[in-house]
């Protein structure tokens, strides 16, 4: 089942009797590293999706839904599409390209992001892709608090729809929510009439278990920088819910030995480090006391294994 399937749901949030009910998916699309996953949370006021400065953070596609009164939207959350090369060929590479692109499947919109007056081969990539898409799609330019020059943005605006019969054009920081209700604002203009999919105080599909493992691999990633290549990914062994504390085993799956050295670091230090962070936003998330146990393991050639992906969870069914 596709993540953006609906599940059966008998529940109807209260609305006005004024404004009908509406519901719709909307695709976060763009190249790596523009804020894809940034802009999600900012819109749903929590954390939700994993981020770091590392491009290729998002490796699955991750439901986000906000309710309020009347309309309820499902943002997917997205892999950033990328070029083909080099270190990028492996079978996970072409998983994220696929995941990103299954996304655009039956929307009702969607949200292109690119980063400030920069515009890439990989952008190129992403509106190839969008070529074939038939619903609106507005275009964000992200990041416009990094630009010193404001005076150079309008005139990128006006050269970026040159490229595109956009449904609209936002300059926002997700960052800083700057622009962002606006953004919300234009989604919901696209939004069909429809109950809605989900529970009122639904905030995603994905399991907990999904989020606990992605929390540890955001850790990994933050800390390590390019210490610690791609080839490195989180399964959770154990998660067990007792009376005020969750029990939650944690395996870190490495290619080679010399990654799992520097994962764990001299004495241990680092992976201790990992696991207090990882720890902490996980007692964020869950409200509950966690009691987390992380171990390392070397699993040659998993991030170019078709049979090995599907058995870690990297399954677009």
């Amino acid at each position: 089942m596709s993540d953006q399937t609906p599940p059966t749901n008998d529940q109807t949030p209260p609305t006005s009797q004024e404004e009908a009910l509406r519901c719709g998916f909307v695709a976060i699309v763009g190249r790596p590293n523009v804020g894809k996953s940034t802009l999600m949370n900012r819109i749903l006021g929590q954390k939700l999706s994993i981020t770091s400065r590392r491009p290729q953070t998002t490796r699955h596609q991750v439901l986000g839904v906000k309710t309020e009164d009347h309309r309820q939207t499902v943002y997917i959350d997205t892999p950033g599409m990328h070029i083909m090369h080099k270190d990028r060929n492996r079978a996970i590479n072409q998983f994220m390209n696929q995941a990103a692109t299954q996304a655009l499947r039956d929307v009702s919109a969607v949200i292109f992001i690119v980063d400030r007056a920069k515009w890439t081969a990989e952008d190129d990539v992403v509106l190839k892709r969008l070529s074939g898409v038939t619903a609106p799609v507005i275009l964000v330019v992200n990041k416009v608090d990094w630009i010193e020059d404001k005076s150079t943005l309008l005139p990128w605006l006006e050269e970026l729809g040159t490229r595109r019969d956009f449904a609209a054009i936002l300059p926002i920081s997700a960052r800083h929510g700057t622009q962002v209700d606006q953004l919300e604002d234009e989604v919901e203009r696209f939004l069909p009439e429809s109950e809605h999919f989900f529970p009122e105080d639904q905030i995603t599909n994905r399991s907990s278990r999904f989020i606990a493992s992605e929390l540890v691999r955001e850790k990994v990633m933050r800390q390590l920088g390019d210490e610690l290549p791609y080839q490195m990914t989180v399964e959770i062994e154990e998660f067990r819910t007792e009376p005020n504390i969750i029990h939650i085993s944690a395996l870190m799956l490495v290619e080679r030995d010399g990654q799992k050295k520097i994962l764990i670091g001299e004495k241990g230090d680092r992976i201790k480090q990992i696991g207090r962070e990882a720890r902490l936003d996980m007692e964020k998330m869950f409200d509950s006391k966690v009691m987390l146990k992380l171990w390392v393991k070397v699993k040659r050639g998993w991030s170019d294994d078709q049979r090995a992906l599907k058995s870690l969870g990297y399954n677009l069914d």
